[in-house]
């Protein structure tokens, strides 16, 4: 049976959380490179984050006896207008991954 990790990415606006969510998609081989996550297109337009989403990824285990774990990672958005988003999604999460941008420090939304 596989093991489920249940993990969102939390942020303030523009520090990184979707950049952070591709790259490790990228580097995991789930997805090509290129913004995978801001599909919609008014999110394209504005260049933000307005809808969660989730994206999933296995991580083998290095002992031959252990399952797989499948870990689903939910990219949330960090625009205020959109906290009741952030808000719904985090009720199913296990853990979460607070970016902070290293130059702002954490900000408001953060």
């Amino acid at each position: 049976m596989t093991e489920i990790r249940n993990i969102a990415i939390i942020a303030h606006v523009d520090h990184g959380k979707t950049a952070l969510t591709d790259a490790i998609l990228k580097q995991t081989g789930a997805a090509a490179e290129g913004t995978t996550m801001d599909t919609n297109a008014l999110e394209r337009e504005r260049g933000i984050t307005i809808y969660a989403k989730n994206a999933a990824v296995e991580y083998p285990s290095k002992d031959s006896g252990r399952p797989v774990t499948k870990i689903n990672i939910v990219d949330t958005p960090g625009h205020a207008d959109f906290g009741s988003e952030v808000e719904r999604v985090l009720r199913s999460i296990d853990s979460v991954l607070l970016v902070v941008d290293a130059q702002e420090g954490p900000m408001p939304q953060t």
